[in-house]
């Protein structure tokens, strides 16, 4: 049974089947309205508002037909149920058309089908209504997605251009040395970060770092990075005034492992970092548990440098080490980010590894030509980021 206080409203110009029809849905729990003719039906409808119309469609002149219309047209979610003339089934078409409900035949010996065919309507309406709730709640929740995405976005864009504006001018040349990098993310966002700067009139560093994880919350970290390693050659040059400072690889590796392990941010790096001592022509470089090896390029050959120590952020008595070589007069150095080893070809880590040296040897020792031997595109989603730093010297 319908609940009560649910308004109906009968429009027929025939008394004794109007107030028959009415007697019979008021004792079904309806609140029920009554009205003769179109024109007293639709100010009835224009200001009851009932949740359904029974209406005959034959009101003198068919004034049926046009209310029907009126209705529907005022208030779609109405349900009509319009009432014809047994065999005159092209009105119950065209009431159809003009938005009616449901269709009962005269006479209406059987009050019972009546009753069905409005609880059947209202159930209709009342999902229909619900329907177009739900479609309203989904499009409010759309509306809202595609704001948080937008911001999610500006702010993505935000974070991109700062990361860029942190990255390094490549090419850049200090002296005889030549530094250049490319760094794709695989994400907007980049968890690799490579930087290379001048320390003192004759010293130069420059780090690789991976970090953990990829998007914006490894990229808040290479943010991190850059702020420690210019935090502690600050504090170094303030505490020693001569042109010169010790700027130990191993030192900053120590740092940023201390200070990541205080921050609690769950993230950890892998790190690859040097200084070029001009006068002495030496390389000091320190590893922090980073994969590929630095790969060396000198007289036509390729090789790895060696060293090894643990990721940096992960374990507090980590302890990092300096390994100290002898620059040749023309070679180049490459550091590369481990996302490189999935370019290379080769089943097995070991076969990629063997195969990295080779392509350096094969560009000699350039960063375009490493580029397009591991068939890097800037344009193309990478599984993972991917950054490659060369850097050399000419006599």
């Amino acid at each position: 049974m319908q609940l009560p206080g649910t308004t109906l409203l009968v429009i027929d110009d025939d008394d004794h089947v109007r107030q028959r029809i009415s007697a019979h849905l008021e004792r079904g729990g309806y609140d029920v309205l009554q009205a003769r003719d179109a024109s007293e039906g639709l100010a009835v409808f224009t200001t009851q508002r009932p949740a359904l119309v029974l209406c005959d469609l034959h009101l003198g002149n068919s004034r049926g037909f046009e209310l029907v219309r009126q209705i529907t047209e005022s208030d779609p979610d109405t349900s009509v149920i319009v009432v014809s003339a047994d065999g005159v089934m092209a009105d119950v078409v065209e009431a159809l058309r003009l938005g009616a409900s449901d269709y009962l035949i005269k006479p209406l010996d059987d009050l019972v089908v009546l009753e069905h065919a409005v609880r059947r309507s209202l159930d209709r309406s009342r999902l229909r209504i619900e329907n177009q709730r739900i479609r309203e709640r989904l499009e409010r929740a759309n509306r809202e997605l595609e704001n948080h995405l937008k911001e999610l976005r500006d702010d993505q864009a935000a974070g991109h251009q700062v990361q860029l504006n942190m990255l390094p001018a490549t090419p850049w040349s200090s002296g005889e040395y030549r530094f250049e990098h490319r760094l794709i993310p695989s994400l907007y966002l980049s968890g690799d970060f490579v930087d290379y700067f001048r320390v003192s009139d004759s010293q130069l560093a420059f780090y690789l770092a991976d970090v953990s994880g990829h998007g914006s919350s490894s990229a808040f970290v290479t943010v991190l990075l850059k702020f420690m390693t210019t935090r502690l050659m600050y504090e170094q040059r303030k505490a020693d005034n001569a042109a010169r400072i010790e700027f130990k690889p191993s030192d900053v590796l120590g740092h940023i492992n201390r200070s990541l392990i205080s921050c609690k941010l769950g993230k950890h790096v892998t790190m690859l970092g040097g200084v070029i001592d001009e006068q002495k022509k030496t390389l000091t470089y320190s590893i922090g548990g980073h994969l590929p090896l630095p790969v060396m390029f000198t007289g036509g050959e390729a090789h790895y440098l060696q060293g090894k120590g643990r990721p940096v952020g992960l374990f507090e008595d980590a302890e990092y080490h300096n390994e100290v070589i002898e620059l040749p007069d023309q070679f180049s150095l490459a550091l590369c980010s481990d996302g490189v080893l999935d370019c290379l070809s080769g089943t097995t880590l070991k076969e990629k590894e063997a195969r990295l040296p080779q392509l350096f040897a094969e560009s000699n020792g350039e960063l375009r030509g490493l580029l397009a031997g591991l068939g890097l595109d800037p344009n193309k989603t990478m599984p993972d980021d991917i950054s490659v730093l060369v850097l050399g010297r000419n006599a």
